[in-house]
């Protein structure tokens, strides 16, 4: 008797492990931090609360998207290769090309010769955003303000063209994706 009431439970256990065996698995993996989530962008996003409000400064350019890059005090060859590549990134979105305007946030003592062979739009900067721009990077900011994503200083210049295709194509996942500018 006591075999037959085993059969009669044995599917419903089954059943029961089939449902439950899957939820405990999930909390274990999350719990150890064994699951990063798949994250589509190559630069790193910001603080969403970073923006030119909070870092003391005005908009130069409202209800557009923009690239920001601080010019530093000697324009080096580094410095040179992220004009262009900045310059050649613009260039790449193609249409969408006047939805984005690159802007370069100048110091006081920003070589400003470096300009000569670019069309830059041109801003002073705050000394709060300035702080946060101290390792030359470039910086993606949307229509309203705010600091979403950035891309950190790289050595050659083979890098700096692969940081390049890497912001125009989160560039325009983000233009595709926004409803404002």
């Amino acid at each position: 008797m006591n075999s037959q009431k085993y059969k009669n439970t044995k599917p419903l256990l089954l059943l029961l492990l089939v449902f439950v065996l899957p939820v405990i698995g999930a909390k274990v993996v999350l719990s150890m931090n064994l699951y990063h989530g798949g994250a589509t962008n190559k630069g790193e996003l910001l603080d969403p609360n970073t923006s030119y409000q909070s870092l003391a400064m005005t908009n130069p350019l409202p209800k557009s998207w923009q690239i920001i890059y601080l010019l530093p005090k000697q324009c080096d060859s580094q410095c040179q290769n992220r004009l262009y590549i900045l310059h050649q990134s613009h260039i790449a979105l193609g249409r969408d090309q006047d939805r984005v305007i690159p802007i370069i946030l100048l110091q006081q003592d920003s070589d400003i010769s470096a300009l000569g062979s670019f069309d830059f739009n041109t801003a002073n900067i705050s000394p709060q955003l300035a702080g946060l721009m101290a390792q030359q990077q470039l910086i993606i900011v949307d229509p309203l303000g705010a600091l979403v994503m950035r891309y950190q200083q790289v050595d050659d210049k083979q890098q700096q063209i692969l940081l390049g295709k890497a912001m125009v194509a989160d560039l325009r996942k983000m233009l595709k994706l926004s409803r404002v500018g």
